[in-house]
């Protein structure tokens, strides 16, 4: 239940951040119908970050009862006074920020046991086994993860926040001149495994659509390697956003040296290109992870990145907005308990175009349509390279054959500049973990683009 942090406002002497956390997870993984990891856990505890003269100071408590929250409060203002006392660093104030919202979205659905979860997965398992008579392995995945908040600060701005999201990881695997052919797809998202998953029979039907694109891989061709005219699918350009541009322009890492620091109101992508950090609301819709209040007590507001092609903006903690003398953007964000905010996306997208996908097909004579990635890595340059798991050929304007496992790579800001067609869909991909120093959950997506890109053989 969300704690009460209004009675220890009275022992905040320097700007102090008081958080009580607890993450709920649990993960079921199913191999060829074995149940092979029935796990669930919580980590909980207190946290305090205390700021004197330009530095921190920070404690935290697995413990959550009156007297360990006052001494993790004491032993953050020590650790603060024990830093600034032997290298004080000339620096103003941090900026005030004040937001007072409680944000609940547990189910209102009658709550499922662990068991109806193995037993949700045996039914699809089963599925599996009686539709789809060429599987060679079947791999299901079942993750759920809830995050209970609840913030005080020094500027008197409270958040209490309950976030869930629910996953399934479905893996295929087919035999092809005696070697394994896979595909993987990710159903879920935000809000918890009754929301997500109440009905069965829908993700049937999606699934039976995976495995059609599977049985196609299988007959698949590698592509040919080169520069090539690609379409990129929503949920590659999705990453490609959040990897090698949104890092970039994170403004810790932009202190660090990121290329987006030497880029800022100059033109570096199509004028095509709008890119956007959502908060928690896009289109009147909610996003995969709504973040209302950031860990920093600052009311989280969208982040305009590039708009039509020209970079704008970056991501802000408070530290990082008094520096660039801006406001803070409330991308300040932490993972556990024991775990510092830090800089970090939310919900990062390139903004929809005019163009149909349709339209887009039709306009390639010779290229790929590619649709989903694997993981991949990006650099402070923005150069990237990540593994392609689904995609087709276009020839004469037309899908052809699917391909095989290949890459794409380039630096990004330099392939941006050639987006020449942007879709009409915003999709996002619901799933995302981003692994920068914490693991944590994001949304990203956006539309599809067309845009040249280099491409791996076999």
């Amino acid at each position: 239940m969300f704690t009460d942090l209004q009675p220890y406002a009275q022992l905040f002497e320097e700007y102090t951040e008081l958080r009580v956390q607890e993450n709920r997870q649990m993960i079921i993984a199913m191999i060829n119908g074995d149940v092979m990891m029935n796990q669930k856990t919580s980590t909980s505890g207190v946290s305090a970050r205390v700021y004197k003269q330009g530095c921190w100071g920070f404690a935290s408590h697995s413990d959550i009862d009156d007297d360990t929250i006052c001494q993790v409060i004491n032993n953050a203002a020590e650790n603060a006074d024990f830093l600034s006392a032997r290298e004080p660093k000339q620096v103003g104030s941090l900026p005030s920020s004040q937001a007072a919202e409680t944000h609940d979205f547990t189910t209102t659905s009658p709550r499922v046991s662990p068991k109806d979860c193995i037993d949700f997965l045996r039914m699809i398992d089963y599925y599996l086994q009686r539709h789809y008579t060429h599987l060679n392995a079947r791999t299901l995945v079942l993750r759920t993860l809830d995050m209970e908040k609840t913030i005080l600060t020094s500027d008197a701005s409270s958040s209490a926040s309950r976030t869930p999201r629910a996953v399934l990881s479905v893996t295929l695997s087919v035999i092809k001149d005696g070697k394994p052919v896979e595909l993987y797809d990710v159903y879920g998202g935000f809000g918890q495994f009754e929301d997500n998953f109440s009905q069965i029979e829908p993700l049937f039907g999606q699934i039976d659509e995976q495995y059609s694109h599977l049985l196609r891989k299988a007959e698949g061709v590698y592509p040919e390697s080169g520069v090539a005219e690609c379409i990129l699918d929503a949920h590659v350009a999705g990453i490609l956003a959040h990897e090698a541009i949104g890092h970039t322009t994170e403004a810790d890492l932009v202190l660090g040296g990121s290329v987006a620091g030497d880029y800022l109101n100059q033109q570096v992508a199509s004028p095509l290109v709008s890119l956007v950090d959502f908060a928690h609301t896009a289109y009147k819709e909610l996003c995969p992870v709504p973040v209302f209040v950031d860990d920093e007590g600052v009311k989280a507001e969208d982040v305009v990145l590039i708009e039509k092609g020209i970079l704008k903006g970056f991501m802000h903690n408070k530290e990082s907005a008094r520096h660039f003398h801006v406001s803070p953007t409330g991308n300040a964000r932490a993972f556990q308990c024991s775990d510092e905010p830090l800089i970090r996306m939310r919900n990062t997208a390139i903004l929809p175009g005019r163009n149909t996908l349709r339209e887009m097909i039709a306009s390639i004579d010779r290229g790929y349509y590619l649709m989903k990635a694997s993981n991949g890595q990006a650099d402070s340059t923005s150069e990237f390279m990540f593994g392609v798991v689904q995609g087709y050929e276009i020839v004469h304007g037309r899908l052809g054959k699917a391909i095989r496992d290949t890459t794409i790579s380039g630096v990004a800001f330099d392939m941006l500049k050639t987006v020449s067609m942007v879709s009409d869909e915003m999709v996002w991909n619901c799933c995302g973990i981003c692994g920068k120093k914490q693991p944590i959950p994001v949304g990203m997506g956006g539309p599809a683009i067309k845009c040249l890109v280099t491409i791996g053989g076999k």
